[in-house]
């Protein structure tokens, strides 16, 4: 014989709620330390189970968005993805808070969270590898390694920002070493050479000496590239085909080309100032957008700057997608990316 129980009123809704709570709650790692993984194609469960066991959404659905406080983005050849570091909340609210989303070419939802599906905490202080990540800001992809300009610090006034180049396998995700250069107090943009060495700016303030190109060597020996003027504020790097280090000022309309020796070889103009982002094509035409004014330049070689786009809120340090023949542009705490589809 089957015995119905009913239960009614406050008791009742009480064990109901309980239950939604539970059945709301997804599967919690075990305690101790957990193999490194990343995060899966949107689907179910979205933290990796124990077992493997992962179903894909289904493919009548198409998800937009994300991305979070996103300032830079790089090109994956491999996977034929966009990748956006999202930088999360600020370290002074919770420390190793970001992560890597990855994008399809027409700006939908790949992965959510690739690396950094785990939350803050226990969660990424018991994978092995240990996973950091605090605000990371410029990026690029060589020869199969994320490079993130991240940063340690800056939790209070009184814990100083110390700049960090963070690396990642592309294939695993896992963390491939960094390097710290503790008298840096934060890279904004990075480009790196075939053979891992990393420019990077440091826009800094209104005093031409913390207006700095740093050059990590692959060794991880950090030295000032470049200092002050004709810098202002450096923001968007990149290498042009010739590898020369060109360096988008942020504080003018300058766009400076360096030989590999710190040489200033060519000054151009964006049509705006207050760059951030910089894409340089392979027959040296160079993109650049204005994260203060929005638009983007086109510069080609022995031509003057032109505006093929314009007011585009807090455009950042923008990709070039190769797949899809477009720029794509971090907007910042606008939480999301704008496509200019290059003809």
């Amino acid at each position: 014989m089957t015995r119905t129980l009913t239960l009614s009123g406050a008791a009742g809704l009480a064990i109901l709620l309980a239950s939604a709570s539970t059945l709301a709650q997804p599967p919690q790692p075990p305690a101790g330390p957990q193999p490194y993984s990343v995060g899966q194609p949107l689907g179910l469960p979205v933290t990796p189970a124990p077992d493997g066991k992962f179903e894909p959404m289904s493919n009548n659905v198409k998800v937009y968005g994300a991305i979070y406080s996103a300032e830079s983005c790089s090109y994956d050849p491999v996977r034929q993805l966009i990748v956006v570091p999202n930088r999360g909340v600020a370290q002074n609210v919770q420390v190793n808070n970001a992560w890597v989303s990855l994008l399809n070419h027409d700006g939908s939802v790949h992965t959510a969270r690739w690396i950094g599906v785990q939350n803050p905490g226990d969660q990424r202080a018991r994978l092995t590898p240990p996973l950091v990540l605090n605000e990371p800001l410029g990026s690029d992809i060589v020869n199969g390694v994320l490079y993130l300009a991240d940063r340690d610090g800056g939790t209070s006034q009184s814990d100083p920002s110390v700049s960090v180049v963070r690396k990642f396998d592309m294939k695993s995700g896992e963390p491939a070493g960094e390097v710290r250069i503790p008298q840096s107090t934060g890279f904004n943009d990075i480009e790196v050479a075939a053979d891992g060495t990393i420019y990077a700016t440091q826009t800094g303030g209104q005093n031409g000496d913390t207006w700095q190109v740093w050059k990590i060597t692959p060794a991880g020996e950090a030295s000032v590239f470049v200092q002050g003027a004709p810098l202002r504020q450096p923001n968007g790097i990149a290498l042009d085909p010739k590898g020369n280090i060109v360096v988008a000022n942020m504080g003018n309309e300058d766009v400076l080309t360096f030989s590999p020796a710190g040489t200033l070889v060519a000054t151009e103009k964006a049509a705006q100032s207050g760059s951030d982002g910089l894409v340089i094509m392979p027959d040296g035409t160079k993109y650049v957008s204005s994260v203060i004014l929005g638009g983007v330049s086109r510069i080609r070689p022995g031509g003057q700057a032109e505006l093929i786009a314009r007011n585009i809120p807090s455009a950042a340090s923008m990709c070039y997608d190769e797949g899809a023949r477009q720029l794509v542009i971090p907007m910042n705490a606008n939480n999301a990316l704008a496509f200019i589809p290059l003809n």
